[in-house]
């Protein structure tokens, strides 16, 4: 220890030190580190299958700020009430502009148990067992999503005219319209917002680029 940080570290302000050299660099290792984590679980294995970028930024903030939270608050003695109260709260979380599929819900909670992880373990944890711990499920992530499915699925969200064919009871016609108009087998459909005021609706379309649909000849 330098001269110069034990003189910084016996300053402090209401109670509260200013800096100190062990503490500081133990939050920025474990949050360095949580980023990496998130970072690759979001942006190399969710994003290049899905191109949706809101929900790329929606998952880096919540795993910023939940790690920012658990580790700040982690002092107080308050780990594991705080941990099971966040999985409770983020468990139930709905967002009432659109509907959040399964999947997109997985990487959340996926995010979330990440971030309190590297945020709440304590000294007893080494730091093999805390890497050993995100490997795994960086590891389990790149079975499922790359290893086991390397044709990605595409999405494409249109502004669909034929409302009438949205009701449930027409799924079929839907679905064989838009295989016409597209030239690829339709996987799913998702409907995000109906505009009765236009007679448009926002859909959201799934395919796989392999799977491109032949020309029908026109009848002789």
């Amino acid at each position: 220890m330098t001269l110069l940080q034990a003189t910084v570290e016996q300053f402090s302000f209401l109670d509260v030190k200013l800096f100190e050299g062990q503490s500081f660099l133990e939050f920025a290792v474990r949050f360095f580190f949580n980023t990496l984590v998130i970072f690759i679980l979001v942006r190399v294995f969710y994003y290049p299958r899905t191109r949706r970028r809101d929900y790329m930024f929606t998952f880096l903030m919540i795993g910023t700020i939940i790690f920012l939270l658990c580790y700040m608050l982690g002092n107080v003695k308050l780990q594991i009430g705080m941990a099971l109260g966040l999985f409770a709260i983020f468990g139930i979380l709905r967002y009432r502009t659109v509907q959040i599929s399964i999947k997109e819900m997985t990487y959340l909670f996926v995010v979330i148990g990440v971030s309190v992880i590297n945020a709440l373990t304590n000294k007893k944890v080494t730091y093999a067992e805390l890497l050993f711990a995100n490997v795994i499920a960086l590891g389990i992530t790149w079975i499922m999503e790359i290893a086991l499915y390397r044709k990605p699925m595409q999405i494409q969200s249109i502004v669909y005219d034929r409302i009438e064919l949205i009701h449930e009871g027409r799924r079929a016609e839907l679905i064989a319209d838009l295989e016409a108009r597209l030239g690829f087998k339709v996987r799913k459909v998702e409907i995000e917002r109906i505009s009765f005021l236009r007679d448009t609706a926002k859909i959201r379309v799934y395919y796989f680029e392999h799977e491109k649909l032949e020309a029908k000849k026109p009848s002789e």
